[in-house]
């Protein structure tokens, strides 16, 4: 029986001590002011399962490195747009005739729910055209948020998960050369300016495993070499251009799609037609195409009807402000339980008022959607009247542009 209690107690400090040790926040710097000189170093202190967003924030300087993230629920912030620079010198065509572990991109992304925000990131080889992604994706509910992307080569962000991809951009700068900017699923992008380095397609989509899958992009403005052309595809794929910019640089071309006449074994099916959309959009030039033609497409939306959240056909809202709400809850003896409409990420350790003056303090359920709390007595039900959070914080973990935080106000009857 000791020899039991023994590995109880000893299994219950080994967690608590791993809990510990888990950051929610991590700085890098070149200077040694943070906990790690390279983002690869703070990467690689994850957790090989991360269940609560991780910042990771590095500080202003040039650092030469390409990383790879597995882990869902990651956050890489810089500390200024232009003076936070990750950057690394990477053909794809190298990387295949010599492949390492980390992946063919500076960014090679397979976790869920990134976000990357206030840092340039440049692909450095100096070839115009090949295969040279700055970010290479598989994950789900991306957000490049305030960032600079740049390659002189083809795919530049290249974000892949073709069945359930959902990607977020906002004010960026995308540079390139071959369909520099290539979503396969959901995309939606907003404030944005793209520069194309060659004389091709700057815009490039794949949404055949879905009818609904689309590429929306707002309030942004294309530019490049002389000639440049605005996009295609080559799979089922779906575009819709909102109050963008074209600038006097651009081909004539439509958006169109590319096809093998003479190779029928490397056509893509295309039954469900060119669909093409535009609303307000300005150039100087005489563009036949771009024309009002939101009534045409499924539903016929409006021009405010197109937000992210009906990009994603709500299945995500990343411009939300909503926190996790309470969706039920159980009271045992001391112990309050709620269940919440998402996953949590908790700081510190939270605590709840209610109106009544009752404390609850936090137990444990970081990382789920349900979490415990503990009070001094027995809970009574008409003592949960107003519930707040009154020291650390729980907020949702999904990628959003803001933080969430958990709403306990109101509870369900």
């Amino acid at each position: 029986m000791k020899l039991v209690n023994y590995l109880i107690l000893f299994i219950f400090f080994f967690t608590l001590g791993a809990q510990a040790q888990e950051k929610r926040f991590i700085t890098v710097a070149q200077d040694g002011s943070g906990e790690f000189k390279t983002i690869t170093a703070a990467i690689q202190s994850l957790p090989y399962f991360n269940y609560q967003r991780t910042v990771i924030f590095v500080k202003n300087g040039i650092y030469n490195e390409k990383i790879r993230i597995d882990q869902d629920y990651v956050t890489l912030r810089g500390e200024n747009r232009d003076k936070t620079i990750l950057q690394y010198s990477q053909l794809r065509t190298d990387w295949i005739a010599n492949k390492d572990s980390t992946g063919a991109a500076v960014i090679n992304l397979n976790g869920d729910d990134f976000v990357l925000e206030n840092m340039t990131v440049e692909n450095t080889q100096p070839q115009i055209g090949p295969h040279a992604f700055t970010i290479y994706g598989t994950g789900s509910r991306t957000i490049l948020l305030n960032c600079n992307l740049i390659s002189k080569g083809g795919d530049t962000v290249s974000l892949w998960d073709y069945k359930t991809g959902m990607y977020y951009h906002a004010n960026c700068s995308f540079v390139g050369a071959v369909d520099f900017v290539c979503p396969r699923g959901w995309c939606f992008i907003r404030d944005s300016k793209f520069y194309e380095v060659k004389q091709t397609a700057a815009i490039w989509h794949a949404g055949g495993d879905n009818i609904n899958q689309k590429f929306v992009i707002v309030n942004s403005f294309f530019d490049g070499v002389k000639g440049f052309e605005l996009g295609r595809h080559h799979y089922e794929a779906q575009f819709y251009l909102i109050d963008c910019i074209f600038s006097d640089s651009m081909s004539t071309r439509p958006i169109y799609r590319v096809t093998y006449p003479n190779e029928p074994e490397r056509e893509r099916p295309f039954n469900w037609g060119p669909r093409y959309y535009y609303s307000d959009n300005k150039s100087n030039m005489q563009l036949d195409w771009n024309i009002n033609n939101l009534q045409t497409a499924f539903g016929s939306p409006s021009k405010n009807q197109i937000t992210p959240k009906w990009t994603f056909d709500g299945m995500w809202d990343p411009e939300s402000k909503e926190g996790p709400k309470v969706i039920s809850y159980q009271i045992k003896d001391r112990t309050l339980i709620l269940n919440l409409s998402e996953k949590v990420t908790v700081i510190g350790k939270p605590e709840l008022s209610s109106d009544s003056g009752e404390k609850f303090v936090y137990a444990d359920g970081a990382g789920s959607d349900t979490i415990r709390f503990f009070a001094d007595s027995v809970i009574i039900k008409n003592k949960l009247v107003g519930l707040e959070i009154v020291s650390g914080s729980i907020s949702g973990t999904t990628a959003g542009i803001f933080e969430r935080f958990a709403d306990f106000t109101r509870l369900p009857k």
